[in-house]
């Protein structure tokens, strides 16, 4: 790997990105820092998706092989890299759904959630409590705000990336994110109370 190039993988913005994907298409093996690069996000929003870890790495892996055999059609001033990629996940866990048509489950919340952080047990059964509450208020949400909030912090996108991804304008998606995480606090409280 030259020297760019591990500046570049440095760097986490859409500058370098184009860099990787321009050495990748020099040299396939160079994907592979775009894959690093990008794994434990596209993962994330896999399992946010799945549910399941087993289903989230098949798919995540069937992502980025796309991602790879079209990585020629990578248009940079089309969209960054990172919400084309994210498209490319989006569209693969959209298959995935038509043709098993499971339940969204949102056991894979991030570790960070469900951690005991060293708490009594009386603690952590509270904090369980929570989680399965939260997990049923978004299982009775709107499946394209799920995807909205799916994206934003199991993929860790930007609103900016977001649109790009769903093909709506910044501002309807930052409007959209306000107002579902602002009814889901709502929920929540009310019904804690």
């Amino acid at each position: 790997m030259t020297q760019a190039l591990v500046a570049a993988a440095a760097y986490s913005d859409a500058t370098a990105d184009d860099a990787l994907v321009a050495a990748a298409l020099e040299q396939p093996d160079n994907f592979g820092i775009l894959y690093e690069r990008y794994l434990p996000r596209i993962y994330r929003y896999m399992l946010s998706r799945m549910g399941s870890p087993d289903d989230a790495a098949d798919l995540t892996q069937i992502a980025f092989t796309r991602a790879f055999d079209g990585l020629a059609g990578y248009r940079s001033n089309r969209a960054p890299f990172s919400a084309w990629l994210f498209r490319i996940a989006r569209n693969t866990a959209t298959d995935a759904h038509r043709r098993r048509r499971p339940t969204v489950s949102w056991g894979g919340l991030p570790e960070a959630l469900t951690a005991a952080d060293g708490a009594g047990p009386e603690a952590i059964a509270q904090k369980r409590e929570r989680l399965a509450h939260l997990r049923i208020l978004l299982q009775q949400m709107d499946p394209t705000k799920r995807e909205l909030l799916a994206l934003r912090f199991a993929g860790d996108l930007s609103s900016r990336e977001i649109a790009a991804v769903t093909g709506r304008s910044e501002a309807a998606v930052k409007k959209q994110l306000t107002r579902t995480i602002a009814k889901l606090k709502e929920y929540y409280r009310d019904q804690l109370s």
